[in-house]
This record gives C-alpha cells, sequence and structure tokens, in this order.
C-alpha cells in the first residue's frame, strides 16, 4: 500500500511557475506521475516518469512548459509548472502503479487528495 501527499499548490498569474510536490509513504518501483480535474472536466492525464529508466511522458497540452522529476532516495515527485494558464486551472493529483507506456489509457491505484491551482488572468 503506498500513501500520496501532495503540495505546492496556489494561485498564481498568467505566465507565472508552480512546483508541485508529492511524497510517497514507502519506497516503490512505481511508475508516478501527475493528473488534473478542472471543474466540470473529466480528470486528465498530465505527466508520468517511471522509476527504473527515469523516462518521461507529457499530455501534449503541457508539454515544453512542465517538467516532471523524482527523487527516488526522497521518494518524491516533482511537477515544476511555468507558463502557466488560466487552462491549467484544476485540482492536480498525484497518482502511482504500475505503467505500460501508454499515458492516455494509464488507470493508476494509487491517487493523492489532490491539491488545487489556480492561474488568473
Amino acid at each position: 500500500q503506498v500513501q500520496l501527499v501532495e503540495s505546492g499548490g496556489g494561485l498564481v498569474q498568467a505566465g507565472g511557475s508552480l512546483r508541485l510536490s508529492c511524497a510517497a509513504s514507502a519506497h516503490s518501483r512505481y511508475t508516478m506521475g501527475w493528473f488534473r480535474q478542472a471543474p466540470g472536466k473529466e480528470r486528465e492525464f498530465v505527466a508520468a516518469i517511471r522509476w527504473s529508466t527515469g523516462n518521461t511522458y507529457y499530455a501534449d497540452s503541457v508539454k515544453v512548459r512542465f517538467t516532471i522529476s523524482r527523487d527516488n532516495a526522497k521518494n518524491t515527485v516533482y511537477l515544476q509548472m511555468n507558463s502557466l494558464k488560466p487552462e491549467d486551472t484544476a485540482v492536480y493529483y498525484c497518482a502511482a502503479d504500475r505503467f505500460y507506456g501508454v499515458p492516455m489509457t494509464w488507470a493508476p491505484g494509487y491517487w493523492g487528495q489532490g491539491t488545487q491551482v489556480t492561474v488568473s488572468s
């Protein structure tokens, strides 16, 4: 069982930056990643990083602007978000589980409680 705790959300102006953190309760070899859910929309994949290879995956909407990284020694994954846009406003969820290389079909079994990111125009 892995517990995930996110932090780092908040309010920022368009064009600004935020860094989200997600601490896992125990070391695992799971892929870790981020999803987000905006009001009235379905939850969507944002980014993921493999434990074994460090390979990263991004949604097209955040590629170039967001960077995912992890510190295996600290069991922590980060999401650096730059050039934020109002459409990035959402609750961001950390997730972990086995991953088979197809972001759009990834259905993680472990989730954090979510952290709110609000980008004002």
